[in-house]
């Protein structure tokens, strides 16, 4: 049993109605998004597997892995994905004050050219969510894989995904080395699952 909501429970996402936590949408149509990279190899593999479905995803960067790996990154925006800011260092907004975690967000600007940005572990407090709707629309997710978790297996990560999911949905994965067998495990069959059923993958862009 994962100590993390797979599936965000209604009530959450109406306690913070300015946040986007999935798409209103009347097609068959899935958004994925990759957090924390763009990781050597690893979103390689990612961009190769979103290819071959003609999947379009959203990446949120890590200003500092897109400083590291700015041919990886500029292989992202080529492919026609959408990306957005998810701080410099991946801060927690829970445990930074509030000037250390805007200069972060703004240090990354400087690599990510994007209005959408995702808190790193989902947190961030009200006056922090106050001050980034200034310039960015927050985007949160309803259905977590769970490919992070060195404790769950590969099959679990994909029925998580494969329940959870429905049009509309925002799906978290992770393009980080933490993160890759869980995911490269999980992503191709939950693309060919959907894919076969009439579903349509893309990224998040207004």
């Amino acid at each position: 049993m994962s100590i993390y909501p797979l599936l965000i429970p209604k009530f959450i996402q109406s306690l913070f109605k300015s946040y986007i936590w999935s798409m209103d949408t009347n097609s068959a149509v899935i958004y994925l998004t990759f957090d924390d990279g763009p990781t050597k190899i690893v979103t390689e593999k990612v961009l190769e597997i979103l290819a071959k479905y003609n999947a379009q995803a959203t990446f949120f960067c890590i200003g500092k892995n897109v400083e590291n790996y700015p041919t990886i990154y500029q292989s992202i925006l080529a492919a026609g994905h959408s990306v957005g800011n998810h701080t410099y260092n991946h801060r927690d907004g829970w445990k930074s004050p509030n000037s250390e975690y805007f200069n972060d967000i703004s240090q990354a600007e400087s690599f990510i050219k994007s209005d959408l940005f995702r808190p790193p572990y989902g947190h961030i407090t009200r006056r922090q969510g106050k001050f980034i709707l200034k310039n960015y629309r927050i985007i949160m997710w309803n259905v977590l894989s769970g490919d992070f978790d060195q404790s769950l297996s590969n099959e679990r990560c994909l029925k998580n995904v494969l329940k959870f999911t429905k049009s509309g949905s925002i799906v978290v994965f992770h393009d980080s080395l933490k993160a890759s067998e869980r995911m490269l495990y999980t992503l191709p069959r939950m693309l060919e699952h959907f894919s076969d059923r009439g579903y349509q993958f893309k990224a998040i862009t207004f």
